[in-house]
């Protein structure tokens, strides 16, 4: 018979340091270790229901090269599978004589109904289950729990109730080394991560790779920035750049969402950074920037379908429109106001774009300009964001569409103004819609403006070489602002009133009831 075996199962914590469930998997029972496995499946099921552009693909593909590099260093290796999870891991128990199962828990629902299948499955087959709670840097059940089972709907809330608590488990070590007696054979040659070309992945699509993916990457990013002590402790979002040419902040987002940056390792770096220094002060302070995650992991915890609209008891029920031809020139780039063309390109070519640009973008699409719906927004960041993190990804979007969370529905960001605070001379907009780039300052911000000898000494004609504004903001703002005023009171109604039925209120599509599919490879799913 093989030896006794131990799989701690990798999704979202692609990372060796802090990682406690992988620690739980290294343990000794009776004395004795088990031989460990570290698993990723390749969840075919997973990524037919998800959006995943070719950055963020190539971005978990590095953090995956990377996870195996810094597993084999200490002496053990990452095994890739592909399949249904259940399936995957009814071979696996048989196959290595596994004992113990150990993961990191997730609150998203897929997550939440897989890793209920696999755990009844290794309880039918006798295996050890211990999960921990390490994507966050508190509990967001001990959170709600504290609060007296009710769940925290504002960040004020959020931030009173958390700081009332225990201070957050401290980040545990990355092994040294396996011990000898734990190490499983590395069975070269077998159970390899596929290349993004055999998993069907376009590179033609993928921009430049300005931020790698690993755990490796993560740490020197973080200790990069943490030498910063003055720009730490003076932090505050609403005094970053949206349009710099540069990053003005340290997107360090797309490892956080990945887990090759743990949380609560980076919150008491820098709880040691501001201790005994001036700084600012959650909700705006660098500090405030990870109290927002923790928030919306916290209510998405609790909320049933918290990334949609009609049955998600926090948003508001808006009759947003649903006009494809508006969502496609949004979604490229090409809608007449090059501030939010320039967003919309640096995203779908990079990644990653400001948070206060998707603040931007986000207001034009939904209760701004476009009157689209914020669900649609929350797809098209879905496929292109690096750092697209389920929860974070509703929450902003309801949040940003003031459908939860922000109310103050009136204050819309202007597509002209916003940007010419931070960035006068337009250069931003110049790097990435190159159509304009010719236009004087008085102009590259509304090119519509422009006389036509202006124009055409521009070698871009408005309407010809560069569209036409896909609406004129001034006049829809304020229709806008009147029809979320009067969605606001029908849904104080509908509250009022719990015996109707919640319906939704615009012919945007319902929901699709989804059915466990035929298992395929992955690569049946990644191509567009």
């Amino acid at each position: 018979m093989s030896p006794l075996t131990s799989i701690h199962w990798f999704r979202k914590g692609l990372r060796i340091h802090d990682n406690p469930a992988l620690m739980s998997a290294l343990e000794k029972n009776d004395g004795d270790f088990y031989q460990l496995r570290p698993v990723f499946i390749l969840d075919s099921y997973y990524w037919k229901h998800r959006r995943i552009g070719s950055n963020r693909w190539r971005f978990m593909h590095q953090s995956l090269e990377n996870l195996d590099e810094n597993l084999r260093k200490i002496g053990s290796r990452l095994y890739v599978l592909e399949g249904v999870p259940e399936e995957v891991f009814t071979e696996l128990f048989k196959k290595w004589n596994v004992k113990r199962l150990t993961f990191e828990v997730d609150i998203e629902p897929y997550p939440q109904k897989r890793d209920a299948a696999v755990t009844k499955l290794a309880k039918k087959h006798g295996v050890e289950v211990i999960t921990s709670t390490s994507h966050t840097i508190y509990n967001p059940e001990a959170v709600i729990a504290k609060n007296l089972g009710k769940t925290p709907l504002t960040m004020q809330k959020w931030i009173s109730v958390a700081e009332s608590m225990p201070a957050p488990p401290r980040p545990v070590e990355a092994p040294v080394s396996v011990p000898t007696a734990a190490r499983a054979p590395l069975d070269e040659g077998k159970y390899l991560l596929p290349s993004l070309e055999k998993l069907g992945v376009d590179h033609s699509t993928m921009g430049p790779c300005l931020y790698p993916g690993g755990e490796t990457e993560a740490l020197r990013r973080m200790e990069e920035h943490l030498k910063k002590t003055e720009y730490i402790c003076k932090f505050e979002k609403p005094n970053t750049s949206p349009n710099s040419l540069k990053p003005s902040t340290t997107v360090l987002s797309p490892y956080f969402r990945f887990g090759c940056l743990s949380s609560r390792l980076f919150y008491y770096k820098l709880k040691e950074v501001i201790t005994g220094r001036p700084h600012s002060k959650p909700p705006v302070s660098l500090m405030g920037q990870m109290y927002w995650r923790e928030f919306y992991y916290t209510v998405a915890a609790a909320t049933p379908k918290f990334d949609q609209m009609v049955d998600n008891p926090v948003c508001a029920q808006v009759p947003w429109d649903n006009n494809p031809e508006y969502l496609e020139a949004w979604a490229h780039g090409r809608t007449g106001y090059p501030f939010i063309d320039a967003i919309m390109r640096q995203l779908r070519q990079e990644g990653w774009i400001h948070h206060l640009a998707r603040h931007a973008v986000a207001c034009f699409l939904t209760r701004g300009d476009l009157w689209q719906s914020w669900e649609e927004g929350q797809k098209v960041f879905e496929e292109l964001l690096l750092d697209q993190d389920w929860s974070l990804n509703a929450g902003n979007w309801m949040w940003l569409s003031a459908s939860a969370f922000f109310h103050q529905f009136h204050r819309v960001y202007s597509p002209v103004v916003f940007g010419k605070k931070t960035d006068k001379l337009g250069d931003y907009i110049r790097k990435y819609v190159p159509e304009v780039k010719k236009f004087p300052p008085e102009y590259i911000y509304e090119p519509w403006e422009a006389p036509m000898s202006v124009q055409k000494t521009a070698g871009c004609v408005v309407g010809t070489d560069y569209p036409r504004r896909i609406v004129k903001h001034e006049e829809v703002y304020k229709k806008n602002i009147a029809r979320m005023s009067a969605a606001y009171k029908s849904t104080k109604e509908m509250k009022a009133s719990p015996d109707k039925s919640q319906k939704r209120p615009s012919d945007g599509g319902e929901s699709s009831t989804k059915k466990k599919p035929k298992s395929k490879s992955i690569k049946d799913y990644v191509k567009k």
